[in-house]
């Protein structure tokens, strides 16, 4: 038993003390826990154990996960990661997302590096990271009232699409020209070099860090007489319907594989995607019989990082698609007005160091060329692409096809 928590108390408890929790069940596939009223109600009946073993997720590797998160965080306000005093008018600005499993030693990492650096800039610079758990809104409402590229921060960081290429959002000033990729790394890692597969802006308004990737979970178990899916093709032939637990939650990540299906199997593949979904079940069905086995994920869409929570030897396989892992890109945005000024922060997070955290910590691959990323060769990855990003307005095709999905999955009351 560790000392923050006990595994057989209520997810509740556990989840009201430490919000770290939250970010992993959903991580994991349990969606409703992103949800302050599931949480009060099926939190109150059921065990953080019994939630785990629901999603076959090893217990022992999720609780020494949740620790590590609990004492990395508590370890970021011992040393003022959270305490530090917003500046007036500063000379630079920097913010931003960044992801959960990554997010303490990046700014560790960052704050180190600053206290390296001599000159005036560091005393001139305001910055705010938040985990990608607590999403984007913060950032969505100063964009939406900003009147012109002054009024908005110098750096940005962020996984996914909606923020970045909303046309109501960052993308009028992307119209304008008003970044510019000022990033050392002229080649992107060769884990990127699948035919067709151009990571690298080709106008040079966006640096990319790294990418999370969304791969399959199967549990044979549930799967009975089934064959275990091989691609996102297969994935929404008839025989997964109500089968598959989505990363709704993990809004980055979602809109990717939304947008993917979408450029490649059209409305008609939004809507078996809808129906894969396993319906959510009611606070009574989670307490019943250890959760019955019809309202059991065959397979869960989760980010490669948290597939290494599986029992080893146990019923779970990962999957990484033949056709390839969808991934969600870790943006960087920079404006082209202030290269000089910002030029030393663009360098630290292009950095192999920063590659290396995002990529030995995170399991998320990194562009940086030099960083060994772990993943096999062979493995593809599935890009949305520059020319499909160009020619849609990304933030309303979002909207439009998320109502697609609720609609086709019964999420939405008709």
């Amino acid at each position: 038993m560790n000392a923050y928590f006990d595994i057989k108390d209520t997810v509740y408890n556990i989840t009201h003390k430490y919000e770290e929790a939250i970010a992993l069940l959903v991580a994991v596939g349990i969606d409703q826990m992103k949800d302050l009223a599931q949480r009060e109600t099926i939190g109150k009946t059921i065990s953080l154990e019994m939630v785990l073993q629901l999603k076959e997720v090893d217990i022992k590797t999720f609780e020494e996960r949740l620790v590590e998160a609990i004492e990395e965080n508590t370890k970021g306000v011992d040393q003022g990661l959270r305490r530090k005093e917003k500046k007036e008018n500063p000379m630079i600005k920097v913010e931003g997302v960044l992801p959960c499993p990554v997010k303490i030693p990046l700014i560790e990492g960052f704050e180190n590096w600053l206290q390296t650096q001599d000159e005036q800039w560091v005393h001139d610079l305001d910055y705010n990271f938040k985990a990608a758990s607590m999403g984007v809104d913060w950032l969505k409402g100063t964009l939406e009232a900003s009147t012109s590229i002054d009024t908005i921060s110098d750096l940005f960081i962020s996984a996914g699409f909606d923020l970045f290429f909303d046309r109501q959002l960052m993308g009028k000033y992307r119209a304008q020209n008003a970044f510019k990729d000022y990033a050392p790394i002229k080649a992107y890692h060769q884990d990127f070099n699948h035919e067709g597969l151009q990571l690298k802006d080709p106008a040079g308004h966006y640096a990319m860090l790294g990418v999370v990737p969304a791969i399959f979970l199967v549990n044979t178990s549930e799967l009975g007489t089934r064959k275990v899916p091989t691609s996102w093709k297969e994935l929404l032939e008839p025989e997964y319907e109500n089968s598959v637990s989505l990363p709704i939650g993990d809004f980055d990540l979602f809109n990717a594989i939304l947008l993917n299906i979408y450029k490649n199997y059209g409305e008609t593949g939004i809507q078996k995607l809808g129906k894969s979904l396993l319906k959510s079940m009611h606070p009574s069905e989670m307490v019943k019989s250890h959760i019955k086995k019809s309202n059991r994920p065959a397979i869960t869409i989760m980010p490669y990082f948290f597939t290494k929570m599986t029992k080893a030897g146990g019923p779970m396989e990962a999957v990484w698609p033949r056709d390839g892992a969808i991934i969600s890109p870790i943006f960087m945005l920079s404006k082209a007005s202030k290269q000089k000024e910002l030029q030393p922060i663009i360098d630290f997070f292009t950095s192999k160091d920063v590659g290396e955290i995002l990529s030995h910590q995170g399991r998320f691959p990194s562009v940086h060329p030099e960083v060994d990323n772990m993943v096999p060769k062979t493995n593809p990855y599935m890009w949305l692409g520059w020319d499909f990003i160009n020619n849609n307005d990304i933030g309303q095709l979002i909207k439009k096809l998320e109502e697609l999905f609720d609609n086709s999955s019964g999420r939405r009351q008709k």
